[in-house]
């Protein structure tokens, strides 16, 4: 068994026997962080430990590094390892629904060198409308070793936008909702606006209406529409604070644009310094 992007549930169903499957549940709510918890304790997918956001899965904020900076790779690694990750594991992630969250630790593990973990398509959602099996409480997997190997090549540093958010053969992609990114509707950062020369890909835009997502090939057609002829290796993803854009990161990899980098502060970091230049529709 080996999924690096998107499992669906009859897979992971047929797979929960498999020693080597650690299956971690990932939902959360920015607006009550302790719902992700609470919601897990209820009912989740047999076998699966929880990840908080803010917790587990993001660093220390010094209120100038955005809202969900990234862990220390070697605090991420114990905490890997605490869930039972090892080498060997085949690791499921999901949330309620879309993946934003899941996506998040998805893209952590690939950045520690992990390449071995899948998004549920569909998430809790998907699983429970389907009539699986449901566990309660909370669990728990025998601790391992993770040995991290951290990729440097997919995180883009705050410097690197600002040398690069206008360089030729670059692109930015914005992940959030097209109303925030024109800066027309900013409910949780303090300013309004995007990052200058960015394009805007609405992570939801890679899902269809049911909550999975859309075909490799459809995923591909449209994220070409927006990043052009930039490959990906020179595009750069990012949102209000780290997290959607790997969604956008999840589908360009499941569409075989293989190489994107995370700017992790985005725009929750770049907003933060009244210096760096900001835009909104119409100038």
């Amino acid at each position: 068994m080996s999924y690096t992007t998107l499992i669906s549930a009859d897979e992971l169903a047929a797979a929960l026997n498999d020693p080597a499957l650690v299956v971690i549940d990932c939902r959360f709510d920015l607006t009550d962080p302790s719902w992700g918890e609470r919601t897990y304790r209820e009912g989740h997918i047999p076998g699966a430990v929880y990840a908080n956001l803010d917790r587990d899965l993001s660093g220390p904020r010094t209120g100038a590094n955005g809202r969900h900076p990234l862990p220390d790779p070697d605090t991420l690694a114990r905490t890997f390892g605490r869930w039972g990750v090892s080498s060997r594991a085949q690791v499921v992630a999901y949330d309620q629904d879309a993946g934003m969250y899941a996506s998040r630790l998805w893209w952590e593990l690939r950045w520690l060198g992990h390449d071995a973990v899948a998004v549920l398509d569909g998430g809790w959602a998907t699983w429970v409308r389907e009539g699986r099996p449901v566990g309660v409480g909370v669990e728990g997997r025998a601790e391992e070793t993770f040995v991290p190997r951290p990729r440097g090549e997919l995180v883009a540093t705050v410097e690197e936008v600002e040398r690069l958010h206008h360089a030729r053969g670059w692109r930015l992609l914005d992940a959030r909702a097209p109303d925030r990114f024109r800066g027309e509707n900013e409910t949780i950062d303090p300013v309004a606006g995007h990052i200058p020369g960015a394009a805007n890909h609405f992570f939801r835009t890679n899902l269809t209406e049911d909550g999975a997502f859309k075909s490799a090939d459809d995923l591909r057609t449209q994220l070409r529409a927006v990043v052009g002829a930039v490959p990906p290796e020179r595009t750069i993803c990012y949102c209000g604070s780290g997290v959607t854009a790997c969604h956008n990161l999840l589908a360009m990899e499941h569409a075989g644009l293989s190489g994107a980098k995370l700017y992790v502060g985005s725009w929750s970091e770049w907003s933060a310094d009244a210096a760096r230049p900001i835009e909104r529709e119409g100038g």
